[in-house]
């Protein structure tokens, strides 16, 4: 699967943007798909989560209310909504695929990874 994301940018404070991620190569459907970020200096960390069908979602604490993940297998495609951003969303997000019809949450499971686009928040 190959996976590329879409979306990222610079917002102020309290600002929204949404994420795309565009899978390609396999049946898009037979995977769970999950948001992860990183920033500087800190490791990789669960954003969001969701099964094969859109049927179950799972969220940081830190993002929970804030943040929506959902999914369009037509497309192909993974959203990650982001509203009400904090300096402290500012990382690259990645989204990452794994051949399982659940929720996945550890990043050591995912098997497929897009390249990363970068979020910046300012204050």
């Amino acid at each position: 699967v190959q996976l590329v994301e879409s979306g990222g940018g610079l917002v102020q404070a309290g600002g929204s943007l949404r994420l795309s991620c565009a899978a390609s190569g396999r049946t898009f459907s037979n995977y769970a798909m999950g948001w992860f970020r990183q920033a500087p200096g800190k490791e990789r960390e669960f954003v969001a989560a969701i099964s094969w069908n859109g049927g179950n979602e799972y969220y940081a604490d830190s993002v929970k209310g804030r943040f929506t993940i959902s999914r369009d297998n037509a497309k192909n495609t993974v959203y990650l909504q982001m509203n009400s951003l904090k300096p402290e969303d500012t990382a690259v997000y990645y989204c990452a695929a794994d051949r399982d019809y659940g929720l996945v949450l550890s990043p050591h499971e995912y098997d497929y990874w897009g390249q990363g686009t970068q979020v910046t928040v300012s204050s």
